[in-house]
Order: structure tokens, then C-alpha cells, then sequence
């Protein structure tokens, strides 16, 4: 199983060191991150990054190609919502879905199962 980290999912699991060994236990680590992730989980300030950019050495950190963009622009217009979802989180659902499927990691998973919807391949939302 792929698993694929959004913002939410990076946050929390920085916290929690027994899920992160379990995870390398069963084999499901390294995590893929799409680049734009950072950018919603980081601050900037590597002291208050520390947690997080400790975890994150530890992922696959995948650049956005315009490929990708292209599939979470699609993803984002399928939805019927009374807000789009946010185009991070389109990205993040693209790109477990370009990998062949897997599992995204959120501590919100609304806007996430929406777009999960309307993939090629079964992206299933879990709770970070």
C-alpha cells in the first residue's frame, strides 16, 4: 500500500512516534509528500519545524509536474461542492492516484473523500 501525507497528515504524524514505527513495521514507509504540502505544514522557522522536518527526511518528497496539476484541476472540477476543495488537497489525491492507488493520511478527510470519488484508481482516506 502507497501512503500519501497531506498537511494534516504530516502534522500529526510528526506527533506520533508509535504509529510512524508501526507504519515502518508493516512496511508502508517511506510516505510519499507532494512539495506543495510543505508549504501548508512547515513554518518557515526550522525550530518550530523541527518535529515536522524531522519526519519528513524520512518521506519521498515528490516534486508537482504539470501532469499531476492537470489531474488534481480535473479532480477539483468533478466535485459537486459548495466549496471546491482546496488544490493541495487535489494534489495530494492525484498523486496517490497517479502511484496506482493507496492511502492518503488526514486528520480532515471531507474534502479528501470527495475527490478520492472521481479517481482511476481506489484512493482510500485514513485518519492520521
Amino acid at each position: 500500500m502507497t501512503l500519501v501525507l497531506d498537511s494534516h497528515g504530516v502534522t500529526m504524524l510528526a506527533k506520533q512516534r508509535a504509529r510512524l514505527e508501526e507504519l515502518r513495521r508493516r512496511e508502508e514507509w517511506p510516505a510519499l509528500v507532494p512539495a506543495v504540502v510543505l508549504t501548508e505544514a512547515l513554518t518557515g522557522d526550522h525550530r518550530r519545524d523541527l518535529v515536522e522536518n524531522r519526519l519528513l527526511r524520512t518521506c519521498d518528497i515528490r516534486p508537482v509536474e504539470q501532469e499531476l496539476a492537470r489531474s488534481a484541476a480535473a479532480l477539483r472540477t468533478k466535485v459537486k461542492a459548495r466549496r471546491a476543495p482546496s488544490a493541495v488537497d487535489a494534489i495530494v489525491v492525484a498523486l496517490a492516484d497517479e502511484v496506482g492507488g493507496g492511502t492518503v493520511l488526514s486528520s480532515d478527510p471531507s474534502d479528501l473523500r470527495g475527490l478520492a470519488r472521481h479517481t482511476t484508481n481506489t484512493v482510500r482516506i485514513g485518519s492520521a
